[in-house]
């Protein structure tokens, strides 16, 4: 928050917890590289307060906007009074913001931001078989952007797009969700093996924590498969290490960040930023991606 004043735009970051989020080192250099006199500030907010919190916050005028992680992308979806057709479909949004006339409006951006960066790495996933470690926010816009017609990212949409949650019900909800809205397959499964999918995504947050065991079984990935890890804690992750071990394709979820900032900041009325970071944003990647990655 150096240099901020009486004049600063806030932007908050929510999550329970919050401490493995890494927006505030991007952003707040997007903003400090480009002139921009804001901030984005992160705020562990209990999920059962969310809510209230986030009623409360645009009495502030100065704040400008709220990016969300877990677990609350999903719980602030009936406050919305205007929200996008992915967002509706992923049933969870990670960008809100209070219009003039006082509206919450949200959108979502996690999905689009893998599915660029999944086109940039030419990692195919149109016409694949495409395994999803997670239920939650992260990975219900992930799959909504590799199966629906509203994605902007999308070159094409997977064969099939199947779920994998420890919760009871988690992936199946998700898929049945999904499934009744698109024409592609999406089928939860009742074990995270890997075995005859061509691309696995971890949006569990597995790999957060030193002895968390791995999300899936990486011995049984096909030759040809490769595999995105969303944390942006710990990177590059046990799970990467082991699939990188195999020869196989494997990357940290930092690209889907960088590559969804444009985004954001074009939801949040920063045009000029949008198109400046869209067209280079090699400075956002010397800052976040380590040395050894």
């Amino acid at each position: 928050m150096a240099g901020s004043n009486g004049s600063t735009d806030v932007y908050f970051i929510l999550g329970d917890p919050v401490e493995q989020v890494r927006a505030p080192e991007s952003f707040n250099l997007i903003f400090s590289t480009l002139g921009i006199n804001a901030v984005l500030v992160p705020v562990h907010v209990p999920a059962a307060k969310v809510q209230d919190f986030v009623r409360a916050a645009f009495w502030a005028r100065n704040i400008k906007g709220l990016l969300l992680t877990i677990p609350h992308k999903s719980l602030l979806m009936d406050m919305l009074d205007e929200c996008s057709d992915l967002g509706r479909l992923a049933g969870a949004v990670n960008a809100v913001r209070c219009d003039a006339q006082g509206r919450l409006v949200g959108d979502l951006f996690d999905g689009e931001g893998l599915v660029h960066s999944l086109n940039g790495f030419n990692m195919t996933y149109t016409g694949k078989r495409v395994l999803i470690l997670g239920a939650g926010g992260g990975a219900a816009a992930i799959a909504a952007s590799l199966v629906s017609p509203a994605s902007k990212a999308s070159q094409g949409a997977a064969l099939e797009v199947a779920l994998y949650d420890p919760t009871p019900g988690k992936a199946q909800a998700l898929a049945r969700r999904l499934g009744a809205a698109v024409a592609v397959r999406v089928i939860a499964v009742d074990n995270n093996d890997p075995a005859g999918f061509d691309l696995v995504v971890n949006a569990s947050p597995l790999g957060l924590y030193p002895f968390d065991p791995l999300p899936c079984d990486v011995s049984r990935m096909a030759p040809g498969a490769a595999l995105v890890d969303i944390l942006m804690k710990n990177q590059p992750t046990p799970v990467v290490r082991a699939a990188r071990s195999r020869g196989l394709v494997a990357h940290p979820g930092f690209e889907m960040m960088i590559r969804q900032a444009p985004l954001y900041l074009d939801f949040f009325g920063l045009h000029d930023a949008a198109r400046t970071v869209q067209r280079n944003a090699g400075f956002i990647r010397q800052q976040i991606y380590p040395a050894a990655l």
